[in-house]
C-alpha cells in the first residue's frame, strides 16, 4: 500500500481551535432535539429561542462560571464584558430576525462570545491559499468518485442513525480539525466495511503525521493524515493510543475518493452511498461561531477560500430549504448537541462541496 494510493482532494486548511473550557450554555434556553429530528417544524415558539438575554448582569455571570473565565485584571474583565454585551446584542439582533422569518437559524451564547471576530479567527488560523492550480495545493491522487449505477439517490440521509457516527468530540485549543475530519470519516467507511463502530485516534494523527506534511496543532491535510494511516498499516482505537507501548492497529486505508468539485450533487451522491464524508469549509463568521440552531445560510461564505475541516453525515429538506447535516469537533455545547445544518443547493454555500473527499478501507 503506497502513499500515492491515498492522496486524497482536500487542503486542510490552519484548523480551527477553540478556548476552553466547553461545558453547557446557561444563559441560553434551547431544544436540541430538533437536530435529530430535523423534519420537525422550525419555530421560535417551539424551540424556545432567545430573544433577550437580560438581565445582562446574571447573563454576564452566568457565563463566567460555565465557562471558567478569570480574566487578569479589572481592566481585561471589563473589555471582555464589552466585547460580550456586543456580540450578545448582535445575537439578540440575529433572533429577532429568525422570529420574524428572515433568516433560517438563530443563534446562542457559547466558548466564543466573549471574543471579537478577530480573535476567533485567530483561533482559526486563517491562511491564504494558494491558487487551486498550484501543484502545493492541488487535488492529488485520489481517483474520482463515481455513483453506483443505477443508484436512486434517497431524499435525505441520517448516517448517525445507521450506527456510522462516533459522538461529537472537541479539540479544543489545538488546530486540529483535519485530524477529527479524518478519523469521522474513516470510522464511518470502517463500520461499512466491518460493521463495528470505532473511535479513532486523533491524537496519533496529530503527534505522528508531522513527516508526512501536517503541522499538529498548527493545521493539516486530510490526504497527508490518510498517507501516514497507510505507511503504518493502519491507525490505532482512541482508546489504545497513547496509553499502549505497542501498536493496536484497528482501521487501515487502501485508497481515496474525490467529490467533484464544487459540485452539491455529487456530494449528496457520495454521502447517500458511500456514507459519512470530510469537507473543509469557511468558518471565519460570527454567525457560524454563535450558531445554535436552524439551517445555517451565510451569504458572505467564501466558496473557495475554507479555514475549517468537518464531517457530512446526511442531509435533507424542511420546508423547502434543503440542508447538509454537518457534524463538528467543538464538543457537544456548541450548536446542536455539536451539528450544524449547513443549507444545500445554495451555490456551494461556504464551500462544502469545493474539497470533499472519503477514504477507501
Amino acid at each position: 500500500m503506497t502513499p500515492a494510493l491515498l492522496s486524497l482532494a482536500i487542503l486542510v486548511m490552519e484548523a480551527t481551535a477553540l478556548p476552553p473550557p466547553d461545558t453547557a450554555h446557561a444563559p441560553s434556553t434551547k431544544n436540541t432535539s430538533r437536530l435529530f429530528s430535523p423534519s420537525d417544524a422550525f419555530s421560535a415558539q417551539s424551540l424556545n429561542v432567545k430573544l433577550s438575554f437580560e438581565p445582562y448582569d446574571e447573563t454576564w455571570s452566568n457565563f463566567k462560571k460555565t465557562y471558567g473565565r478569570v480574566y487578569a485584571s479589572a481592566d481585561e474583565e471589563s473589555y471582555r464584558r464589552q466585547v460580550f454585551m456586543d456580540n450578545v446584542k448582535k445575537i439578540e439582533e440575529h433572533n429577532h430576525k429568525f422570529f420574524t422569518s428572515t433568516t433560517t437559524f438563530w443563534m446562542g451564547i457559547n466558548q466564543f462570545t466573549d471574543m471579537t471576530l478577530e480573535e476567533y479567527r485567530a483561533y482559526n488560523k486563517l491562511r491564504q491559499r494558494k491558487p487551486a492550480n498550484s501543484t502545493t495545493e492541488a487535488r492529488l491522487n485520489c481517483k474520482p468518485f463515481l455513483p453506483p449505477l443505477n443508484f436512486e439517490v434517497p431524499k435525505q440521509v441520517d448516517w448517525r442513525t445507521k450506527g456510522y457516527v462516533t459522538p461529537v468530540k472537541n479539540q479544543g485549543q489545538c488546530g486540529s480539525c483535519w485530524a477529527f475530519s479524518s478519523t469521522g470519516s474513516l470510522e464511518g467507511q470502517h463500520f461499512r466495511a466491518k460493521g463495528r463502530l470505532l473511535s479513532l485516534s486523533e491524537q496519533q494523527l496529530v503527534d505522528c503525521s508531522a513527516q508526512f506534511g501536517n503541522k499538529g496543532c498548527n493545521g493539516g491535510w486530510m490526504d497527508y493524515a490518510f498517507q501516514y494511516i497507510a505507511s503504518i498499516g493502519g491507525i490505532e482505537a482512541e482508546s489504545a493510543y497513547p496509553y499502549t507501548a505497542s501498536p493496536w492497529v484497528v482501521a487501515g486505508v487502501s485508497g481515496c475518493r474525490d467529490i467533484t468539485k464544487y459540485s452539491e450533487s455529487d456530494l449528496q451522491r457520495a454521502v447517500a452511498s458511500q456514507g459519512p464524508v470530510s469537507v473543509a469549509i469557511d468558518a471565519s463568521h460570527g454567525s457560524f461561531s454563535n450558531y445554535e440552531g436552524g439551517i445555517y445560510y451565510e451569504p458572505q461564505c467564501n466558496p473557495t477560500v475554507q479555514d475549517h475541516a468537518v464531517l457530512v453525515v446526511g442531509y435533507g429538506s424542511q420546508g423547502g430549504q434543503d440542508y447538509w447535516i454537518v457534524k463538528n469537533s467543538w464538543g457537544q455545547e456548541w450548536g446542536n448537541e455539536g451539528y450544524i445544518l449547513m443549507a444545500r443547493n445554495r451555490n456551494n454555500m461556504c464551500g462544502i462541496a469545493t474539497d470533499a473527499s472519503f477514504p477507501e478501507v
